[in-house]
Parts: C-alpha cells; structure tokens; sequence
C-alpha cells in the first residue's frame, strides 16, 4: 500500500498539470518599456509652481494628489483629490479622472522643502510623481502635468489646507461616499 501511494505522490508531481505554476500578473519588461517610453514625453509636462497654479485655475483640470488618504487628510494642496497611487486600478481612476484626455496635474512629497510630515521626502529616484506619471499614462491618462518647483508648503500662496481642517472635510465627504477630496 505504501509503495502505491508512493508511486501515486511521484507520478502526481511529474504530470504537466502539477509542472505548471500559474505567475503573477506581472510585466516588468513591459513597464520598462512604459518607462522607456514616457520618460522624454514627461519631460515637455514638467511646470514650474507658477505655471502649474495657473494651470490648476483652469476649467476641468484635476489636481491629483497621490499620497496616502492619511497624509493627504493631514494637509494637502487647496483643491487638490486623492486618489492614493496604491488605489490606481482602471475603475479608480475613471471614477475620479473621467475623460482620458481631462487635465491631469499631479505633486508629491519631493515637491515640498519642508520635509515634514505630511511631505517627508522620499529617496528621489522614487519620488512619488515618478510612478504616478508613468501609471497615468500607462492606464490611458496622457493629458498629466508634474509640478517640478520646490515650494514651501508654509507659503501661504500655495495654499496647503492643514491638518484638523483637511480632516474635517476628508471625514464629511466619506460621510457622503464621495471620494477623498474637495473637488
């Protein structure tokens, strides 16, 4: 009986069905590619925070901030939606972009001199506007602008909304199912 089940257990292991291992979802040399591809578009996208706020004053455009849902609800540019990059999936994004061609513009944390919570840097080959350019393009979302000044989030020309006021209105809309966000 042993031997059978033996011989069972080692013709169970060598048949192709058991060979084959399903991979992850993943295409890394496809995202090389993405990147590859993206990089000199992103560099005609780059504005400076003068453009940039005068670009964000104009009808339709989104100003999308990536960050977690924690640190965006404690501070945050004026009129900016999050949308955290770890959230991104087609149906996310169509939610709170729309229009694929809608005017996209996004910052992050290696955008603020500060260096503080809720803007501590990131290492800056992994800054965050990184990512998040390359998957907005990558899920159909070309119309994006990079905010590529260092601003002082102190400034009261940026117009960061602080911590216990961006909560309240973080807590206001999830009571209303809408997205994070004042947009």
């Amino acid at each position: 009986m042993r031997a059978i089940l033996m011989l069972t257990a080692m013709l169970a292991l060598s048949s192709p069905a058991a060979a084959q291992v399903a991979e992850a979802n993943v295409d890394y040399a496809g995202f090389e590619a993405l990147t590859r591809d993206t990089a000199n578009y992103r560099q005609g996208r780059l504005l400076n925070w003068v453009d940039f706020a005068h670009k964000a004053k104009e009808p339709g455009v989104l100003l999308l901030d990536a960050r977690s849902a924690e640190a965006f609800a404690a501070g945050h540019i004026e009129g900016a939606v999050n949308l955290p990059f770890t959230d991104f999936t087609p149906a996310s994004l169509a939610a709170i972009i729309g229009d694929k061609n809608r005017p996209i513009l996004i910052y992050c944390n290696n955008n603020f001199v500060n260096d503080r919570p809720p803007v501590v840097m990131k290492v800056r080959s992994l800054a965050l506007n990184i990512q998040t350019f390359i998957n907005l393009v990558g899920y159909g979302y070309a119309n994006v602008y990079e905010l590529r000044s260092l601003i002082d989030l102190d400034d009261p020309k940026i117009g960061w909304v602080k911590g216990e006021a961006a909560l309240r209105r973080a807590a206001a809309r999830r009571q209303l199912g809408l997205a994070s966000g004042i947009r």
